[in-house]
């Protein structure tokens, strides 16, 4: 994936987390334009800081929940538990 138009929801990919702030945090993942994980989007449970669940640098797993090209726009989730577990 090289481009915005290139993802569709429910994607799963990998990025990299650019920047944390107080309403959630923003991931590289490769398109020229960083995706948002909102702050309910970070974890299965209530997050009061996000920075308590994610730090730059780091890498995160995430599922695309929007895709709003117009406004270059892309909206992220970090909550997977309803996406299967890989087989070990």
């Amino acid at each position: 994936m090289n481009e915005i138009s290139d993802l569709q929801p429910g994607i799963l990919l990998e990025g990299v987390v650019t920047n944390v702030a107080a309403f959630g945090a923003f991931v590289d993942i490769g398109v020229h334009q960083d995706g948002l994980a909102h702050i309910f989007a970070l974890a299965d449970k209530f997050v009061k800081d996000p920075h308590t669940v994610v730090k730059v640098g780091q890498v995160v797993k995430v599922k695309v929940l929007e895709v709003d090209e117009r406004r270059k726009r892309i909206a992220l989730m970090m909550r997977l538990a309803d996406t299967p577990a890989p087989q070990t």
